[in-house]
């Protein structure tokens, strides 16, 4: 005899709250773990395709792993530092760039730009903001972390804690399936292929994506010259998961900044504005349709706000969980009003007699 719908609803109840809990006290503990599940999860596509090439898992473990390893050593030499050096130049010069836009705007507009107006008084403190912010945000970056000891450690655990889940995933995924209450087995099985299409669909696609235009706008506007074209490929690369945001403002600040350095020079100018167009083209006829598609299923607002959320509530890890959840949130919301559309409640009595 199957439990009562009230009692499941109140096991169920429990988990949640124990897994919020556990989020809670531990979320510095699981942060290396939960890490290395997203990369086991954002890689597993790539091993099953090298077994159906012939490879066993355990080999294709290993292939992915020295691959990733080989990309991780040039990234680490070859663009980290380059990233950091930029980042802490552009938030040091950032008040000489607002003193500039001053006297630029009061040679050209000088009606724009009076003696005591709140836009000239915005424009001299918002640079020493910038910089006073920037450097009070790197340091909570660096102490969030908390040590040089546990930084290093991340970058132990991690790296193994994927590789061992990644060897593993197929056979955890049968483990947790043959789990599953028999009586809603199937249910949750559907359950869990829509969240995995909307998960594979964002992290995958979208990661993806990001990786490729961040990588894209980086190196282009490294070839133009532009300064801190590094720190704006990175910033635009990280916003494109949510539409337009990336474009408007790495364009924007990107555009700022070549206004700065090419001012008269309209050829320079254009070409950092045309990285970003030619990257929206990119993005939006070629690369969402074949590596998003459209089964995400993930809004942009409801996106924000699970990441808002679980951000204020469990730290940088409730960050790392937020998409997921929202995800299988998204999931649930449609299948109970699925659910509520073929039950009595909303189709009425009469309409179940007519078919009758």
């Amino acid at each position: 005899m199957a439990l009562p719908a009230q009692t499941q609803l109140r096991y169920w109840g429990i988990a949640a709250v124990v897994l919020s809990v556990v989020l809670w006290f531990l979320g510095d503990v699981l942060l290396p773990f939960i890490l290395g599940g997203a990369i086991a999860y954002f890689l597993d596509p790539v091993a099953d395709r090298l077994e159906r090439a012939g490879l066993s898992r355990a080999m294709a473990t290993a292939v992915i792993t020295v691959l990733a390893a080989l990309l991780f050593v040039v990234v680490a030499l070859a663009v980290v530092p380059a990233l950091v050096r930029q980042t802490i130049q552009l938030i040091e010069t950032a008040p000489q760039l607002f003193r500039d836009l001053q006297e630029f705007l009061t040679t050209r507009f000088p009606d724009l730009i009076t003696e005591g107006s709140p836009v000239r008084e915005t424009l001299a403190s918002l640079g020493e903001t910038v910089k006073e912010r920037g450097g009070e945000l790197a340091n909570t970056a660096l102490s969030s972390a908390m040590s040089f000891i546990n930084i290093l450690l991340l970058f132990v655990i991690v790296p193994v804690v994927a590789v061992y889940l990644l060897l593993d995933w197929d056979n955890m995924v049968a483990r947790v399936d043959e789990l599953l209450p028999r009586e809603h087995a199937p249910t949750i099985r559907a359950l869990a292929r829509d969240v995995d299409a909307t998960l594979a669909g964002f992290i995958r696609g979208m990661g993806s994506v990001c990786l490729i235009l961040g990588t894209y706008y980086a190196v282009g506007l490294w070839l133009v010259g532009l300064n801190f074209g590094l720190v704006v490929g990175v910033i635009a690369g990280l916003l494109t998961f949510i539409p337009y945001v990336g474009a408007i403002v790495g364009g924007g600040l990107a555009i700022g900044l070549a206004l700065f350095q090419f001012w008269g020079d309209w050829i320079w100018i254009a070409a950092v504005a045309g990285i970003f167009l030619l990257g929206q083209f990119i993005e939006g006829n070629f690369l969402t349709p074949k590596l998003v598609g459209n089964s995400v299923g993930l809004h942009p607002v409801w996106l924000i706000l699970a990441l808002s959320v679980f951000g204020s509530l469990f730290g940088f890890v409730g960050m790392l969980v937020a998409v997921p959840v929202a995800a299988a949130i998204g999931v649930l919301t449609r299948f109970i009003v699925g659910r509520y559309k073929d039950s009595k409640l909303y189709r009425g009595l009469d309409q179940d007699q007519s078919r009758g």
